[in-house]
């Protein structure tokens, strides 16, 4: 596995799922599940980020949540990389662009909840991402308005897939993006992290790691 990055096949279509995944819960689980039947996509990773630049506190410890993630995701489909720690990226654009560059004859959709879509002008080199992959967003509880009306999904409102057209996604080229909504867990990594219940869920896994 080079740079911690899962092989892929000749033209396989994979959804890229990144985040911290502090702790990685049952809406990861879940959207990941409808990404693969929605996008039509092969495979989705899961990039286990180091951090996220957005957030002004660090996350529980690589290893940790690599290890919950491969506890909670059992999938024949879905592989979990920690690719971003190997190659020293921290943003969305530089990864993608790495990610391309290590697997050029892999097709790649990028993922995200509408929450991400509603604060994704914010990201460093947004327009550069959505001119390197399609998006497939995937609506959470309380955030599809935002998402829709937000500043990203205006400028790039040319570029949207109908959702009865979600399965071409994977095979259209960039920019392409496509919003669907779907009955979603409520489950959310900082209430799990405010419970207290990654010691709870986790612990005995995080003597292990």
């Amino acid at each position: 596995m080079r740079h911690g990055l899962p092989y892929g096949a000749r033209g396989q279509v994979v959804g890229i799922l990144g985040g911290s995944f502090d702790p990685p819960h049952a809406g990861h689980v879940h959207i990941t599940r409808e990404a693969l039947k929605r996008f039509g996509l092969d495979e989705v990773w899961w990039l286990v980020s180091p951090g996220n630049p957005l957030k002004d506190t660090g996350p529980a410890s690589l290893e940790r949540r690599m290890a919950a993630a491969r506890g909670i995701m059992d999938h024949p489909k879905v592989k979990i990389s920690d690719f971003e720690a190997h190659v020293g990226t921290r943003y969305t654009a530089r990864t993608i662009m790495v990610l391309q560059a290590a697997r050029p004859e892999t097709r790649f959709v990028w993922l995200m909840g509408a929450d991400n879509l509603a604060q994704f002008h914010k990201w460093k080199d947004w327009r550069e991402i959505m001119a390197r992959v399609p998006i497939g967003i995937l609506a959470r509880p309380g955030e599809r308005i935002a998402g829709r009306t937000s500043k990203a999904a205006q400028v790039m409102r040319d570029a949207r897939l109908h959702p009865r057209a979600s399965h071409l996604l994977g095979a259209s080229d960039a920019p392409a993006w496509c919003f669907v909504n779907l009955p979603m867990s409520t489950a959310s990594s900082t209430a799990i992290r405010k419970a207290g219940a990654w010691s709870k869920a986790y612990g005995e896994m995080s003597q292990k790691v």
